[in-house]
């Protein structure tokens, strides 16, 4: 067999598979709006009860990331300083909660005591 069969088979290959590859992707997938008429209603229609959410979640991302860039630190780490802050925020509000909650038990304890 000549260079030139073997070169032509090879470029006959490549272009099969550089081509008919994203060809057959695109035949055989369905486009968003085919899945979404393939849910059941009760689906369809949560998908469009949480899709505010989901844009609300999605544009809550993007801020984050924007803020977590402005910082002089990789973005990986910005974020987590900031989930490290937040975790923080939290436990520190329910320590203040519990030790409300436990000086509200004591000034009932107080004032039952006393009124008997």
């Amino acid at each position: 067999m000549s260079r030139g069969g073997m070169y032509a088979k090879m470029a006959a290959v490549f272009l099969a598979c550089a081509a008919g590859g994203p060809a057959i992707m695109y035949a055989v997938t369905p486009s968003e709006g085919d899945l979404f008429k393939r849910f059941s209603p009760e689906l369809q229609q949560r998908n469009l009860d949480m899709r505010a959410e989901r844009q609300r979640n999605y544009e809550d991302f993007v801020e984050k990331l924007k803020e977590y860039s402005k910082s002089d630190k990789p973005i990986w780490a910005a974020a987590e300083e900031a989930s490290r802050k937040a975790r923080e925020d939290i436990l520190r509000k329910e320590a203040d909660e519990r030790s409300q909650r436990e000086r509200m038990k004591a000034e009932m304890r107080a004032e039952a005591a006393g009124g008997r």
